[in-house]
């Protein structure tokens, strides 16, 4: 399953730069290459699962509104085979750094129970052991 499907693509960039971005025949054709849309979603699924692995259970049972925003601002940097625009490289640059701090539990998404259960232990342990060093057997010392 992936996390966004092609009409999401086609909703939020339009048809013509999907055409455009996707139609590689010689001559054009001038409808989008499905295959070639589908192996971005793939790459795109890929670079989430990557984040997302350490955190959350995957696949995910539902695809959150900031996960499926992220996936498009992948998949269409993706779809480019050369450089970018530059606004869609921004947007790339923040996807990323957005997946990197879900990764790090900055951003917790809203899927319920798919969270890795912890260690139970959240801070510093500090262990009281015997000390070596008391007043009785330090006489003469201080």
């Amino acid at each position: 399953m992936s996390y966004i499907a092609l009409q999401q693509l086609i909703d939020r960039f339009g048809e013509r730069l999907l055409i455009q971005l996707t139609d590689r025949d010689n001559p054009p054709s001038g409808v989008i290459d499905e295959g070639v849309v589908a192996r971005a979603l793939t790459d795109t699924d890929a670079v989430i699962d990557g984040y997302l692995a350490g955190r959350y259970a995957l696949p995910l049972a539902e695809t959150p509104p900031l996960v499926a925003d992220l996936a498009q601002a992948i998949a269409i940097y993706k779809l480019h085979p050369y450089a970018a625009d530059p606004k869609i490289a921004e947007d790339y640059k923040e996807a990323i750094a957005s997946l990197k701090r879900i990764s790090d539990g900055v951003i917790r998404l809203p899927v319920a129970g798919v969270e890795p259960e912890s260690s139970g232990s959240s801070g510093v342990q500090t262990i009281d052991r015997e000390r070596p060093l008391t007043p009785e057997n330090m006489t003469g010392f201080i």
